[in-house]
């Protein structure tokens, strides 16, 4: 077992049933398991929470958290669906897939964090919470469990495409320039998806030094350090990742106070 520079032991292995087995064979068992944005990314996810109730100590708690699949659908937030997210999760799924190994929700939390996610709370029983109870029932109103709820989310995402590419077409017909923010997986997908090249999006900026000097994927668009921001002054910034969008308002502040305005794209075109 290695450790890490804050002298955590860690463990280099994908978490599942064998794993798990192993870890309770020498004693070690948890009084919290700890998930964060993992679950959506796990090919085998009945080993993962069969892992999962194997590692709680008796009267622990998993705490997991993920992508809230009726955010996506209602935000239209196409662009965070990508090859290594497996999954898009309701609590029904959820719970379906918990109590198959023992387990129950013991609390459901939706909080904002990625466009909108469950925060679960799993333990040993038989018995979904309160919380969870009102989820499935929400859920159950709304359709989450049917195809239909999911029919015409294709018609919206293509709104969205339509949208941002009218709007960027106008205002590079009227001579202005724009560039980007955020050099992010869901960026890419965006981009990708709505054709968008180089000679609409000069630049994508970025705060992560291993992206800079580089290139967006299929798209080809320069990706670039945020004082290239403020050295060219683009008309116009639409913001890639909309989940920072305050983060990146605070951080472009001078940007914008130069006149440089903001395009959020998802779930509707809004210009700041």
């Amino acid at each position: 077992m290695a450790r890490d520079e804050k002298h955590i032991p860690t463990i280099a292995e994908f978490f599942g049933r064998d794993l798990a087995a192993r870890l309770a064979g020498q004693g070690k068992r948890a009084d919290v398991l700890l998930g964060l944005n993992v679950m959506a990314h796990v090919p085998d996810l009945n080993g993962f929470m069969s892992g999962i109730e194997t590692m709680l100590a008796p009267g622990g708690v998993a705490v997991i958290e993920m992508p809230y699949v009726r955010d996506m659908v209602e935000r239209i937030e196409f662009d965070t669906i990508y090859h290594e997210h497996l999954c898009y999760f309701s609590v029904h799924a959820v719970a379906a897939l918990v109590r198959r190994h023992g387990l129950a929700l013991d609390r459901v939390e939706r909080v904002a964090i990625h466009g909108g996610s469950l925060r679960l709370f799993i333990g040993r029983g038989t018995r979904h919470g309160d919380t969870a109870e009102q989820l499935l029932r929400e859920e159950e109103t709304l359709g989450l469990t049917g195809e239909d709820y999911y029919r015409d989310f294709h018609t919206a995402v293509e709104r969205v495409r339509d949208d941002l590419n009218a709007t960027l077409d106008r205002l590079k017909a009227s001579g202005k320039t724009i560039g980007a923010y955020g050099a992010a997986a869901k960026g890419s997908i965006l981009l990708n998806y709505c054709g968008i090249t180089p000679d609409t999006v000069a630049f994508v900026a970025d705060r992560s030094p291993h992206k800079q000097g580089r290139r967006m994927p299929g798209c080809g668009i320069p990706v670039v350090a945020p004082h290239v921001i403020t050295e060219r002054q683009p008309d116009y910034l639409p913001i890639l990742v909309w989940n920072l969008k305050d983060e990146v308002v605070r951080q472009e502040d001078a940007y914008h106070r130069r006149g440089g305005r903001f395009i959020l794209a998802v779930p509707r075109i809004e210009l700041q």
